[in-house]
């Protein structure tokens, strides 16, 4: 072989061993990028399912918190309404014969009002 091929042979291997790293180079940001979009794509699936998962327990503790809410609400109501019925016993105001009772009171104190102004004269 001559010197003239040899440094011929010599610049090709440079070159082609160039060219091989370049590709390598390529190829490493290639793998990389496929490995990264995988890993998005994976963390995006899990965010998604994790996000779902949250929408639904949300759900069911909204669905429970309402029905723990109406169930206090019911309990308190019907506290009050026998107390309000107490308070209309205890005033004698729970019978049907409660505007007989008014007009008898105002007629009570129609006649106490006059008493009064008879005494004031």
């Amino acid at each position: 072989m001559s010197k003239i091929n040899t440094i011929k042979e010599k610049v090709n291997q440079a070159e082609e061993l160039a060219r091989k790293i370049w590709l390598a180079g390529i190829g490493a940001y290639g793998k990389g990028f496929d490995e990264a979009q995988g890993q998005y794509e994976k963390l995006n699936t899990e965010a998604t399912k994790l996000f779902s998962e949250l929408v639904e327990k949300g759900e069911k503790l909204e669905v429970e918190a309402k029905d723990k809410f109406e169930a206090e609400k019911e309990k308190v109501k019907g506290n009050v309404e026998t107390r309000v019925a107490d308070v209309r016993t205890k005033l004698g105001l729970d019978t049907d014969d409660t505007d007989k009772k008014i007009e008898e009171l105002s007629a009570k104190i129609d006649s106490l009002t006059d008493a009064v102004s008879k005494l004031a004269k």
